[in-house]
C-alpha cells in the first residue's frame, strides 16, 4: 500500500498564508501606534481687538452774557418839535446761565441750559421828543427913518427948517456935511447950485 505526502505545497501555502496575515497585523498595530502618539492638529484661533473704554465726564459750567437795554420814545410838551434829549441812559444788564457740559474723553460733545438768573436788571433808554410847536418870531419892523429922503451921505433930520451946523442959520435943526442932494432941496441949503451943500 503507497501514501502520498503532500507536506510542502501545504505547508508552503499554510506558512505564506500565515506569513501574510501576520505581516497584515503588523501593520495594523503600527497603524494604530501611529494614530495614537500623533500630534492633534489645531486650528489658530484669532487674538480679539480689546473695545476702548470711553471716559465720560459731566461738569457745570456758568456762563455770563448781556442782556440788551432797550429804547423807548415819550413826547416831552416842554421841548420843540424836531428836537430830542436823552431823558434816561439805557444800561445793558448781565444774566448768569448754568450748563450741563458732557465731556468724552475730555471732548465736549453736548451742553445743556439747567439754569438762568439775571444778576443785573438793564436800564431802558427814554428818548424825550419835542411835541410843542415851535414860536414864530415876527421881526420888529424897521424904526421910522428920521432922515430925509431927498439928501445923502449925512442924515437931514426931517424938521421945519435945517441949516448946516457952524453956518449962521438959525435951525431949529442942523445937519453936519458935506451932503449930496438926491431929490429936492426943500431946505434950500445949495445956495450954490453945485449939488453938495453943508461942504
Amino acid at each position: 500500500m503507497a501514501f502520498v505526502l503532500f507536506v510542502s505545497g501545504t505547508a508552503s501555502a499554510g506558512t505564506h498564508a500565515g506569513s501574510s496575515n501576520d505581516a497584515g497585523d503588523a501593520d495594523s498595530s503600527v497603524s494604530a501606534l501611529v494614530d495614537e502618539t500623533a500630534e492633534p492638529t489645531r486650528s489658530a484661533t484669532p487674538t480679539p481687538t480689546p473695545t476702548p473704554t470711553i471716559e465720560v465726564t459731566v461738569e457745570k459750567v456758568e456762563v455770563t452774557e448781556p442782556i440788551p437795554y432797550t429804547s423807548s420814545n415819550v413826547d416831552d410838551p416842554g421841548m420843540e418839535k424836531g428836537t430830542t434829549r436823552v431823558a434816561t441812559a439805557g444800561v445793558n444788564g448781565t444774566k448768569t446761565i448754568v450748563f450741563d457740559v458732557t465731556y468724552e474723553d475730555g471732548v465736549e460733545v453736548s451742553r445743556t441750559a439747567v439754569e438762568e438768573r439775571v444778576s443785573v436788571e438793564p436800564v431802558n433808554e427814554v428818548i424825550a421828543v419835542g411835541s410843542k410847536e415851535p414860536v414864530v418870531v415876527q421881526p420888529d419892523p424897521a424904526p421910522a427913518s428920521n432922515c430925509d429922503s431927498n439928501y445923502a451921505d449925512a442924515c437931514v433930520p426931517i424938521a421945519s427948517d435945517v441949516d448946516c451946523a457952524g453956518g449962521s442959520g438959525n435951525g431949529p435943526a442942523y445937519v453936519q456935511g458935506p451932503v449930496r442932494i438926491v431929490g429936492s432941496d426943500i431946505y434950500d441949503l445949495d445956495r450954490d447950485g453945485d449939488g453938495i451943500v453943508c461942504d
